[in-house]
């Protein structure tokens, strides 16, 4: 009987250890999620394939490794993402290197952590079998635009550093009805179109076009797109940004070695009012990656030149009213 006792008391206590056991894992596995932290992070459009690294970031688990939550967000509007940002209800936004400029010359305080696209993305597109060569060929045509201070400065450099009259061209306001001022012959050259998508657009309706890229033609060679913070958001946790970076990088070469599979994870996350192509995405992506590398550099590198050269122009072509403070615009990680 004492033996038999001993025996109940001995599988009691073997069934509460290993309820306890149970336990402590459910708690293990409550405090590991407890531990990730929540970041958002609004894209400057939809997702599309210049974001591939962020998706392959996320669905990989790049970002839980550096205890990470990461909410990815597409705007409503084009200007939400920085404006959000400054007021600190998001925590990161993809953006543009000349837009925290001028933010930076109004005193909005957001501050850029990366470079995401290194050159510009943004060119003068005219059709290809057209008498359109070079910028100074623009003398008397239609330029088509978004009417973007930013985008006149472009199309006035480069006409000029051409050799051409600038004050002879005309810009028509087209809004973002780029594609079919283009198409319809509206116009006979566009501004606000990116190398990467309204290109590649056009082409695929049966209108091939030549791109005239602005930094061969007196423009500086500016970042495309940036990811950025809030000063405030970065002065107090810089351990987030520094995370953060460390598994978009993952992602990034995660998406440069395998293509393909990066691509099929963003397309899982494509917007339902935006559809993708999967033929112009991977276009796209092969347009993208060398845009994106950094060489010896490591992803989302930014140097002080490219920012000073680009503050530089801004002042001289009145897009912002004062030299900017670039020291102030820019954050390696």
């Amino acid at each position: 009987m004492k033996k038999l006792f001993l025996v109940m008391v001995s599988l009691l206590l073997l069934l509460l250890s290993a309820c306890g056991a149970g336990n402590k894992s459910d708690q293990g596995a409550s405090n590991t999620t407890k531990k990730l932290q929540k970041v958002t992070l609004m894209l400057d459009w939809y997702p599309n394939a210049v974001h591939s690294f962020l998706f392959a970031a996320r669905e990989n688990g790049y970002f839980k490794e550096q205890g990470l939550d990461v909410d990815i967000k597409m705007p409503a509007d084009t200007n939400d993402p920085l404006k959000l940002v400054a007021a600190n209800q998001i925590d990161l936004a993809m953006s543009y290197q000349p837009e925290v400029l001028i933010a930076q010359g109004e005193n909005i305080p957001v501050q850029s952590i990366a470079a995401i696209v290194r050159h510009p993305l943004n060119q003068l597109m005219v059709p290809a079998d057209g008498p359109i060569k070079s910028p100074k060929d623009l003398v008397g045509k239609t330029i088509g635009y978004p009417s973007i201070p930013l985008d006149e400065a472009i199309v006035q450099t480069m006409v000029k550093s051409d050799g051409g009259d600038a004050q002879k061209i005309k810009m028509v306001d087209v809004g973002w009805d780029l594609i079919p001022a283009m198409a319809t012959k509206k116009t006979d050259a566009l501004i606000g179109g990116y190398i990467n998508h309204e290109k590649l657009m056009l082409e695929k309706e049966g209108h091939p076009m030549r791109a005239l890229n602005p930094k061969n033609f007196g423009v500086p060679d500016y970042y495309e797109l940036v990811l950025v913070g809030s000063k405030k958001g970065i002065k107090e946790n810089p351990e987030l940004f520094k995370k953060f970076m460390k598994a978009a990088s993952k992602g990034q070469q995660y998406v440069q070695d395998h293509p393909e599979k990066g691509l099929s994870l963003l397309m899982k996350h494509e917007d339902k009012t935006s559809p993708l192509d999967k033929n112009v995405e991977t276009k796209s992506l092969q347009i993208l990656l060398p845009l994106m590398d950094a060489k010896d550099k490591s992803f989302g590198y930014q140097d002080a030149s490219t920012w000073e050269n680009v503050a530089n122009w801004l002042y001289d072509n009145k897009i912002t009213k004062t030299k900017v403070d670039v020291k102030k615009a820019f954050i390696n990680f």
